[in-house]
């Protein structure tokens, strides 16, 4: 059998061509194996390139540990110091440590309260102290109130 195919528009090419093989039942049968029977099957690879560089890591050694120790040392007192040192003290003199119970009186916040009571401290500290002692929410609190606060 042939096949008759163009190249060129002015010349015919007459190829052979291989005829179809086809099992007892009519269907067309593959390739021929082009190994005997009980051979080895050939490996052809997988077709993906891979370096052929080594893939062992390389031990790190006691001077890289060490070095690195170092390193995370440093870091480590540097951000504690510039911890200490960016802090801002809230005031020279701190809240006092003394408590009393007091009474809110009509039309007083609890900023007016910790003047009264404290009045060398700083405004924010005591009041805080206040909100933390008496597990208050919020700043507005009614008159007549019983509230411990610290003095001094």
């Amino acid at each position: 059998m042939t096949i008759i195919t163009r190249e060129d528009p002015t010349d015919l090419v007459l190829r052979p061509m291989r005829p179809v093989r086809r099992t007892s039942s009519g269907a067309r049968r593959g390739p021929r194996q082009q190994r005997p029977a009980g051979a080895a099957l050939r490996y052809r690879g997988t077709g993906v390139l891979m370096s052929r560089a080594s893939h062992r890591r390389k031990p790190v050694t006691p001077i890289a540990t060490v070095l690195l120790a170092l390193v995370a040392a440093v870091i480590t007192v540097w951000l504690g110091l510039v911890a200490q040192l960016g802090a801002t003290p809230e005031s020279a003199t701190p809240a006092p440590e003394r408590l009393a119970v007091v009474q809110l009186q009509a039309g007083e916040s609890l900023e007016q309260l910790a003047q009264r009571v404290a009045p060398d401290a700083p405004v924010e500290s005591v009041v805080g102290q206040i909100r933390d002692l008496n597990k208050l929410g919020s700043a507005a609190v009614g008159p007549g109130k019983t509230l411990i606060a610290p003095v001094g």
